[in-house]
């Protein structure tokens, strides 16, 4: 929301910038490259914390009956955007991501398990509970759950 509140007010401060600096009255080229600058800044930072951020989740629904959760993230018009995904579909990335904690399907997410108020459940969502060898072979037999 602050991108987008800083984008718009450098959008509306611009016609007085170019006035009061005296750039409205100089050359068209000077104008167009002050204008070009400002507004690659002004559309591209929302753009390029939307590409960063679009896997964060903000709230975490579980459903225990069926064990599917909801994770609920932001488009980049700040609208609400519902990924529905059941507890086998999570693939945790072999090599860690700066900005993905697991895969839900093809669906990099972004989770902070500091947010859980029972660890367990994290624990769950991420399939530590499942039982688990150190036994080379095991890793390569297909999963039969």
């Amino acid at each position: 929301m602050f991108s987008y509140s800083t984008s718009g007010a450098s959008l509306f401060l611009m016609p007085h910038i170019l006035l009061k600096t005296g750039i409205g009255v100089q050359s068209l080229a000077l104008q167009a490259a002050f204008c070009g600058v400002i507004g690659f800044f002004t559309f591209l930072t929302p753009v390029l914390l939307h590409l960063i951020t679009k896997g964060y989740v903000v709230r975490l629904y579980h459903n225990a009956d069926r064990d599917t959760y909801t994770a609920i993230t932001y488009s980049v018009l700040l609208m609400e955007k519902r990924t529905i995904f059941h507890q086998k579909q999570v693939r945790i990335p072999a090599v860690s991501k700066m900005f993905t904690t697991f895969y839900a399907d093809k669906t990099g997410l972004l989770v902070n398990p500091d947010m859980f108020p029972i660890p367990h459940d994290y624990n769950h969502l991420m399939g530590y509970d499942k039982p688990f060898t150190f036994h080379a072979e095991d890793t390569e037999r297909p999963d039969q759950s």
